[in-house]
């Protein structure tokens, strides 16, 4: 999960439409549970490898069902989902792991679909969905987090360099589209160089989206572009960050000399901003704004130790978690209001007044839960440094959720910067004044 943010007072991208464009409500319940039914008869789960039968059902429409006909859905109603999800779950088929594909599922996915070119979306969000190809994120840098908009990173373009496997262009490796992420003749290589940071899955990943300036001479929102990267060029380096709770799930990644084809572009050459805005939102929904049962996650963990543990309760722990509680219940009841506006378009500022609340939460119930404990809440299982490919709330103890739920109100967009969007852009308060919106980049101060 990167730090990357929106500053408060930056302009803003119009709100995207729905992914899909608009769905096709003669797709109805029926249909779908005979597709399903198609596809269990297809490939029994019991006999199909794991991956041969997410293949299949990306390729029957059934991976994202709101997304277009060929690119794993059908244009129908994204509310739709569920009942897919529900009957494939009880028929024992696998999932994709979406927890260690969260990036790629959350971030890249549908800014690809909305700005990506027909070759692109063919040839990436196959293997984006099946897990075959992890993704990362490259945005936030030692100089760029809260205000991403002043990142540093410089991508310098090459005319007519063409794009070679040497040139960071894309091996087939078997899937469509060609040898390129995108097989139009759109000649020319960007030479990038920089560095990131606080970059989640970057030691797991093999394409990252990247925001890069590619002009220093305008104000520092209209000089950036976005790419995608080939995390297997020569010139990505990745480092560990270990964090306190010992692991290193973040990275610093360097960019030196990356060559990256005109070909790998998202959107139009300084438009980086606008197309960013799709990534950021749907990033602030994916770690804040899930629908979950009751006393699901973090809230549910110290529900249990409440119920299992009766000689540790006071009159001023009850009080304290039953406030908890049913803020909990009040954000999970926001979360299903929020997924039922993105099954009619795409998530906007909300997404940043939700991402809000799940930081203030887990930070304050892990507190209590630590509390609760006493002296048991202070031990802690394992300090070894390890490289996790996914975050694990609620399958360790106390104390690693106490620490780790530190970050959820960095990552994401900081909660300072996130009370500021919530202000202007729901609330409608006037913006902080700025200084460096009309300013070049090269101009301001570092």
């Amino acid at each position: 999960m990167s730090v990357d943010r929106t500053a408060p007072g930056a302009p803003a991208a119009d709100a995207p439409p729905d992914a899909g464009g608009a769905a096709d409500e003669s797709v109805t319940a029926g249909q779908l549970v005979n597709r399903v039914d198609e596809l269990l008869a297809a490939h029994d789960p019991a006999t199909t490898a794991r991956l041969d039968f997410l293949r299949a059902q990306f390729d029957a429409g059934l991976a994202w069902v709101h997304y277009p006909v060929g690119l794993g859905g059908l244009g129908a109603p994204r509310a739709l989902q569920t009942l897919v999800n529900d009957r494939l779950t009880a028929a024992g088929a696998p999932d994709n792991d979406p927890r260690r594909i969260g990036i790629g599922l959350g971030m890249a996915a549908p800014t690809i679909l909305r700005y990506g070119t027909e070759e692109q979306k063919r040839r990436l969000l196959r293997p984006l969905w099946t897990g075959e190809e992890v993704w990362c994120q490259l945005f936030s840098e030692p100089g760029a987090g809260s205000d991403l908009a002043a990142l540093a990173t410089r991508a310098v373009f090459e005319p007519g360099a063409g794009a070679s496997a040497g040139d960071g262009a894309v091996e087939d490796d078997g899937a469509e589209g060609g040898s390129r992420v995108d097989g139009s003749d759109r000649g020319g290589v960007w030479l990038v160089d920089g560095q990131k940071v606080w970059t989640s899955s970057a030691h797991l990943a093999r394409w990252a989206i990247l925001l890069a300036r590619t002009d220093p001479d305008v104000p520092k929102h209209r000089g950036i572009s976005y790419f995608i990267c080939d995390m297997t060029d020569p010139g990505v380096e990745v480092r560990p960050l270990r964090q306190m709770t010992g692991e290193a799930e973040f990275n610093e990644v360097f960019l030196t000399g990356v060559r990256i084809p005109d070909s790998h572009r998202i959107g139009p050459v300084g438009e980086g901003w606008r197309v960013a805005q799709t990534t950021l939102m749907n990033e602030r929904v994916a770690i804040g704004g899930g629908s979950l049962p009751r006393e699901h996650g973090m809230i549910g963990v110290l529900a249990r130790t409440w119920r299992d543990h009766p000689e540790l309760r006071t009159h001023e722990l009850h009080q304290r978690l039953l406030r908890l509680w049913v803020e909990a219940e009040a954000a999970r009841y926001a979360g299903e209001r929020l997924g039922q506006q993105l099954a009619v378009g795409q998530p906007g500022p909300e997404g940043s007044a939700m991402k809000l609340a799940f930081a203030r939460l887990n930070q304050e119930i892990s507190g209590l839960e630590v509390e609760l404990l006493g002296e048991a809440g202070l031990a802690y299982d394992d300090w070894c440094m390890r490289r996790p490919e996914l975050v694990d709330f609620t399958g360790r103890e106390a104390g690693y959720r106490y620490l780790r739920a530190k970050g959820n109100s960095i990552e994401g967009g900081t909660s300072e910067v996130l009370l500021n969007i919530v202000a202007e852009r729901v609330l409608g308060l006037p913006p902080e004044p700025r200084t460096d919106k009309d300013a070049a980049w090269k101009d301001l101060p570092r």
